[in-house]
């Protein structure tokens, strides 16, 4: 489940968000899917649920490691990477619970939460420079 190059050159980058330890598992998916809807307006090659993201029917859990897995193609010469960062910024900021991001590109994480502007741009901006191409 780890992000990559897609099928044009492209990045293909994993989210996966981690609410607070008290979300429900309903809770959970409502976050997951209104996060899908902000990123989905992006203008992306593709975007869907990580495979496994979802139980099989019948099931009585799920890996809490999967659930909640976003799978975001890029287009090689979009540039939309730093809009997705700062979507997904803009997203933590909106919640009111304490969630975080991890956003994965070959195996390359990094995990947003609620942090200062300031915080969160030093470290957005050296992840952006590892993974942009020039």
């Amino acid at each position: 489940m780890s992000g990559g190059t897609g099928r044009d050159g492209g990045l293909l980058v994993t989210l996966l968000l981690m609410p607070e330890a008290e979300t429900d598992p309903e809770q959970r998916e409502r976050l997951t899917r209104h996060l899908r809807v902000e990123l989905a307006e992006l203008d992306v090659e593709s975007i869907g649920f990580a495979p496994g993201d979802r139980p099989p029917p019948g099931a009585k859990g799920a890996d809490p490691v999967t659930l909640g897995a976003i799978m975001v193609a890029l287009s090689a010469a979009g540039g939309v990477f730093p809009t997705l960062i700062d979507v997904v910024r803009d997203w933590l900021g909106r919640q009111t619970g304490r969630h975080r991001i991890t956003i994965t590109i070959d195996g390359d994480t990094i995990e947003l939460e609620r942090a200062t502007r300031e915080q969160q741009r030093d470290l957005v901006e050296a992840f952006l420079r590892r993974h942009m191409r020039g």
